[in-house]
C-alpha cells in the first residue's frame, strides 16, 4: 500500500513538475514544441523511411529476376545508410540553412552543431532534431527511386558513390532551392512534398544514368520478366500506406490541410490504378497486378507536388490522367526509343511528378475546388515550368558529369560474366533462394 501510494506521489510531482517547466517557458517566451504536430511528425517519419526499407526494396527486388533480387535491396539498404550520415554531416545545413532567395545553404549547423532538443524548426511549433530526422527520410528514398533504373548491371560501389555525388551536388541545391527558403521558393513555386524536389531530380537522373549504362544483356528482344509479382504487390501496399507520411506529414502540422493532403493521396492512387487497369485491358485484353501497382505508384508521384493544393475532384481528374500519360510514357521509353530504363523509373516517377507540378497551377483554383493558394493559371503555371526546367537541366548535367567521374575510376557495370551469373553471387557472395538437392 505504501509502495502505491509512493509511486502515485511520484508520478504527480513529476507531471506537476514537466507542467510547471513548460509554463515557465511559455511565461518567458521561449517556444514550446507543439505536441499534437510533434506526435504527427514522428509517426509520418517512421512512414516515410517504411516506404523504402522495406517497400520500395521490396517493389524493386520482386521485379527483377531472382538472381539479382538481393542487390536491389543492398543498394537501396546501402543508400539509406550513407544519405542519413551525410544529411547530418552537413547537407541539412546546406539544404535548409542560409538567407532567403540563395542557391545553396551554408555550414552553421554542420553535425547539427547549435541544434538542441529545445530548438524548434524555423516556421514550425517541431523540434528542429524532428525535422531534420524528417527531412533524412526524404533524402533516403530519392536516390533510392533511380536504383530501379539501373538494376541488374551497376555495381554496388558505383551506386554508393555516385549516390553520395548526387545527394551533395543535386538533391540538395535543389532541396535548399523549393524548401530551403531559396529562390525558387522567394519566386512562389508550389511543391509540397517533391514533385521537383525528389520526382523530378531522381526521374530525369535515372533516364540519363540509363542511356550512360547501357542496355542489359537481351534487351529489348528478351523480355526480363518480372520474378516475384506477389513481393511487388507487398512493396507496393507499403509504398502507398508510407506515402500517406511522405505527403500529409510535408504540411508539418497535424489538422485540417494534413487530413485533405491524405484523402487526396489515397483519391489521386485509386483512380489512377483503376485506370491502368482499364488501358491495359483495352489494349492487351487483361489487367494485371503488376500494371494495377504501376498506376498506383504513378498517381501517387503525380499527386504528390500537387497534393497540399487540390480537392478530391481535382485529385481523381490528376490521378486519371497520370495513368492514361505514364503509361504511354512507359511505352515510348522502353518500346520506341528502346532506353533500358529497367523498372521505368522516369516513365513513372519522372513523369508524374512533372505532370503534378504542372497540373497545380490548374486544380489548385478555388473555381475547380482547390485550396485556392496558387496564383492565377497562367502565373503559376509560368513559375511551375521555370522550376522544372532548370531542375531539369541541373540533375541532367550533374548526372552525367558524376556518371562519367565514377566510370572513369571505379567503372559503373558488373562484367558480362557477372550480370549472367547475377549480382548477387557475383557482388555479394549470397543467394536469395537456396535450392536444395
Amino acid at each position: 500500500m505504501f509502495c502505491r501510494k509512493s509511486i502515485k506521489t511520484s508520478c504527480c510531482v513529476l507531471a506537476l513538475s514537466a507542467l510547471g517547466t513548460m509554463m515557465s517557458q511559455a511565461q518567458e517566451g521561449v517556444p514550446v514544441a507543439d505536441s499534437g504536430d510533434t506526435s504527427w511528425i514522428l509517426v509520418s517519419t517512421a512512414l516515410v523511411l517504411f516506404m523504402t526499407m522495406p517497400g520500395l526494396a521490396l517493389f524493386y527486388g520482386g521485379l527483377v529476376r531472382g538472381r539479382n533480387v538481393l542487390s536491389v535491396m543492398a543498394q537501396c539498404a546501402g543508400i539509406a545508410c550513407m544519405a542519413s550520415l551525410l544529411w547530418v554531416s552537413g547537407l541539412y545545413s546546406l539544404a535548409f540553412k542560409g538567407g532567403v532567395g540563395g542557391w545553396i545553404g551554408n555550414f552553421d549547423a554542420v553535425f547539427l552543431k547549435g541544434i538542441t532538443t529545445h530548438t524548434l524548426a524555423p516556421n514550425t511549433k517541431l523540434p528542429e532534431t524532428l525535422f531534420v530526422m524528417f527531412q533524412m527520410t526524404f533524402a533516403i528514398i530519392t536516390p533510392g527511386l533511380y536504383v530501379g533504373a539501373v538494376v541488374e548491371r551497376m555495381k554496388f560501389g558505383a551506386i554508393m558513390m555516385f549516390s553520395a555525388l548526387w545527394l551533395a551536388l543535386v538533391y540538395t541545391p535543389v532541396t535548399h532551392w523549393v524548401w530551403g527558403q531559396g529562390w525558387l521558393q522567394h519566386m512562389g513555386v508550389k511543391d509540397l512534398a517533391g514533385g521537383i524536389v525528389v520526382h523530378a531530380t531522381a526521374g530525369v537522373s535515372a533516364l540519363v544514368l540509363a542511356i550512360v549504362l547501357g542496355k542489359r544483356q537481351g534487351f529489348p528482344e528478351h523480355p526480363h520478366q518480372p520474378h516475384n509479382p506477389g513481393m511487388v504487390f507487398i512493396g507496393a501496399a507499403m509504398l502507398w500506406v508510407g506515402w500517406f507520411g511522405f505527403n500529409a506529414g510535408s504540411q508539418l502540422s497535424a489538422g485540417g490541410a494534413a487530413g485533405m493532403t491524405m484523402l487526396v493521396t489515397h483519391l489521386s492512387a485509386c483512380s489512377a490504378a483503376l485506370v491502368w487497369c482499364l488501358l491495359e485491358r483495352i489494349r492487351n485484353g487483361k489487367a494485371g497486378l503488376i500494371g494495377m501497382v504501376t498506376g498506383l505508384v504513378a498517381g501517387l508521384a503525380t499527386i504528390t507536388p500537387a497534393s497540399g493544393e487540390v480537392g478530391p475532384l481535382g485529385a481523381m481528374v490528376i490521378g486519371s490522367i497520370s495513368a492514361v500519360v505514364c503509361y504511354f510514357a512507359v511505352s515510348l521509353i522502353r518500346e520506341k526509343l528502346r532506353i533500358d530504363d529497367s523498372l521505368d523509373v522516369f516513365a513513372v516517377h519522372g513523369v508524374g511528378g512533372i505532370l503534378g507540378t504542372l497540373l497545380l497551377s490548374v486544380f489548385g483554383q478555388a473555381s475547380l475546388g482547390g485550396m485556392g493558394t496558387v496564383k492565377p493559371i497562367a502565373t503559376q503555371l509560368g513559375i511551375q515550368a521555370l522550376g522544372l526546367g532548370v531542375t531539369i537541366v541541373w540533375s541532367a548535367i550533374a548526372t552525367l558529369g558524376i556518371a562519367f567521374l565514377v566510370k572513369a575510376t571505379i567503372g559503373l557495370r558488373v562484367t558480362r560474366e557477372q550480370e549472367y551469373e547475377g549480382i548477387d553471387l557475383a557482388e555479394h557472395g549470397e543467394s536469395a533462394y537456396q535450392l536444395e538437392s
